[in-house]
C-alpha cells in the first residue's frame, strides 16, 4: 500500500492580518515523521503533506491528496485541528471512496473508539503509540483490522478498540524521523522567535511518557511511563541533522529532558567530547535542577532552559500539580541565569479555582522572576486530561473543538467572566513585555540571535497590527 500522511493546520488565528504563528514558529510534525520513517525502513512508501509549512485551501488540498494516489491517508490531529482534518477526509471520501482514512494523534487517542460513532468518514483510529500499529494496519491491507492491537474500528456499527498496543521498550530501535519527506526542510521550519541563536534550527523529541499527575496534562498517546533515547542516539540524531540539513540549533521538546540525571550527564559529556557544533534548548522541571547540572548543560551548548511555572498562587498550584515553593523557583531560575543561559517561564491562566486575585498574584510573581521571556496559555481541558471528567463542576466550559488551542478562553472558572479572563490574559503579556529590562534583553539579540531580528523586522507591520488589535 502507498501511504500519505496529512497534518492539518487547525488554524484559529485571532488577528485580522497574517497569521504570525506560522511566521515565527513552525515545528516539524515529528509524530507522523517517526511513523513514516518506520514504514520506509520496512519497505512501505510514504509521503507527508504538512499544512503548517505548506498551507493550501481545502479544495486544492484534497485534489493534491488524490493526485498523490495513496491507498491510505493518515491524519494526525490535535483537538483544535480535528474537525478540519475530518472535513478533508469527508471530501476525500466523496472524490475517492476507495482510499482508506485513518486518524491518530492527540485527539483520537484521548477521545477513543467512540469517536468513530459520530464521524463516518473515518475508517479507523490508531490509538496510542503509532509506529508498529500503523505498519500492521498497512500490511493487513484492510483485512481483519479489528484484530490489530491499538486499532479502533467499527464492530456492528459501533466504534470498538481491539486491545491496547504495548509500548516500544527501546526507543533507540526507531529510525530518525523522516525529515527528507518534508518539502523545503529546514527552510520552512523554525523555532519561536528569539528562542535560538542560530539558524537553521528545528525540534527533537528524545523521550516519551510522563510519570507525573498534573491535572491539566493529556497523556493518552504515550501514557504515564517514561522511556528515553540513549545519549549516543541523541548525539547521533543531532549530528545527522547537522550533517544532512545544516541544522545549527535544536529544541528538545521533551517535557522531562532532565529527569534522568545520568542520561543528561552522559549526553553532555559525549556531545562536548565530539565537538558537535549544534546548540540546544530544553525544558526542565525545577526539582531536577542544581548548579552542577546547569554547568553541564551550559558547557555542552545549552542556550535556553524553559520551566513550567504555571501559577504564582500556591493554593492554585497545589490543586493541579506537584507543589514547588515559590521562593525556591526564584532561586533555581537565578541559578540558570548565573550560569549564562536564558530562562523562559511557561504560565497558564484560568485554571479551575482561579480568581482575578490569583491571576494578578501570578502576574506580579512573573514580573519578579529573573525571566527573559514567557509563554502564557489559556487553561484548556482536553479530553485526555484528569480534570476533564469533572470540569463542569468548576466553571463554564465551551467544548468547541476548533477553539481548544490554548489561546481561546473556552473554560471560565466560577466567579469569573470571559471578558475578565481575556482582559487579565492580555494584561499579563502587556505588563511583562512592556518593561525596560525586557526591551534591553531583546536589543541584545541583535548579536545573540541575528536571524530572529531579521525575521522580526521583516514582519514588523503584521506585529504592530496585532499589538494594536490586542491592545498589548
Amino acid at each position: 500500500m502507498k501511504v500519505l500522511f496529512v497534518h492539518p493546520h487547525g488554524s484559529n488565528w485571532l488577528g485580522s492580518g497574517p497569521d504570525i504563528t506560522t511566521i515565527f514558529n513552525v515545528m516539524p510534525p515529528l509524530g507522523i515523521m517517526s511513523i513514516a520513517a518506520y514504514l520506509e525502513q520496512r519497505g512501505v512508501a510514504a509521503e507527508i503533506i504538512d499544512c503548517y509549512a505548506t498551507p493550501l485551501p481545502q479544495s486544492e488540498l484534497v485534489k493534491e491528496i488524490v493526485r498523490h494516489g495513496p491507498d491510505l491517508v493518515g491524519f494526525s490531529c490535535t483537538t483544535s485541528s480535528f474537525l478540519e482534518g475530518y472535513d478533508i477526509a469527508s471530501r476525500l471520501k466523496e472524490l475517492a471512496p476507495q482510499i482508506m482514512t485513518v486518524f491518530g494523534g492527540a485527539h483520537a487517542c484521548s477521545a477513543g473508539a467512540s469517536l468513530l460513532d459520530g464521524f463516518p468518514a473515518i475508517d479507523c483510529l490508531v490509538i496510542g503509540e503509532g509506529e508498529q500499529t500503523f505498519y500492521e494496519l498497512v500490511t493487513a491491507e484492510g483485512r481483519d483490522i479489528a484484530a490489530i492491537p491499538g486499532v479502533a474500528s467499527r464492530v456492528n456499527g459501533k466504534g470498538v478498540l481491539s486491545s491496547e498496543r504495548e509500548l516500544i521498550p527501546d526507543l533507540d530501535t526507531l529510525p530518525f524521523p523522516a525529515y527528507h519527506l518534508l518539502p523545503e526542510f529546514p527552510r520552512r521550519y523554525f523555532l519561536p522567535l528569539f528562542s535560538y541563536p542560530k539558524a537553521p534550527n528545528t525540534s527533537i523529541i528524545s523521550s516519551r511518557g510522563c510519570p507525573y499527575q498534573c491535572s491539566y496534562c493529556d497523556r493518552s498517546v504515550f501514557n504515564r511511563g517514561f522511556r528515553f533515547n540513549s545519549p549516543e542516539y541523541i548525539v547521533e540524531h543531532m549530528a545527522h541533522l547537522h550533517r544532512n540539513y545544516g541544522i545549527r540549533h535544536v529544541f528538545f521538546y521533551d517535557d522531562l529532558f532532565t529527569t534522568d540525571r545520568k542520561r543528561v550527564a552522559e549526553f553532555c559529556a559525549l556531545k562536548e567530547k565530539q565537538g558537535l557544533q549544534v546548540g540546544y534548548n530544553c525544558i526542565a522541571r525545577l526539582e531536577h535542577v542544581d548548579a552542577e547540572l546547569l554547568q553541564l548543560l551550559k558547557r555542552s551548548g545549552c542556550w535556553q532552559v524553559n520551566f513550567g511555572i504555571e501559577s504564582g498562587d500556591p493554593e492554585v498550584i497545589k490543586k493541579h500539580r506537584k507543589f514547588y515553593g515559590l521562593d525556591e523557583v526564584q532561586q533555581k531560575l537565578q541559578l540558570v541565569k548565573d550560569t549564562g543561559m536564558r530562562v523562559k517561564g511557561l504560565f497558564m491562566v484560568g485554571l479551575p479555582g482561579e480568581t482575578e486575585e490569583t491571576i494578578r498574584r501570578t502576574i506580579d510573581y512573573a514580573l519578579a522572576l529573573p525571566l527573559d521571556e514567557i509563554n502564557v496559555t489559556m487553561f484548556t481541558p482536553f479530553p485526555g486530561a484528569p480534570v476533564y471528567a469533572t470540569i463542569r463542576e468548576h466553571g463554564e466550559f465551551n467544548e468547541e473543538w476548533p477553539l481548544m488551542n490554548c489561546v481561546n478562553p473556552v473554560f471560565i472558572p466560577h466567579g469569573m467572566t470571559k471578558e475578565q479572563l481575556q482582559r487579565l490574559y492580555d494584561e499579563f503579556i502587556r505588563r511583562f513585555y512592556r518593561r525596560h529590562r525586557i526591551h534591553w534583553g531583546y536589543t541584545s539579540m541583535l548579536w545573540k540571535s541575528p536571524h530572529s531580528i531579521v525575521s522580526f523586522l521583516k514582519n514588523l507591520p503584521a506585529i504592530i497590527k496585532l499589538e494594536r488589535e490586542k491592545k498589548w
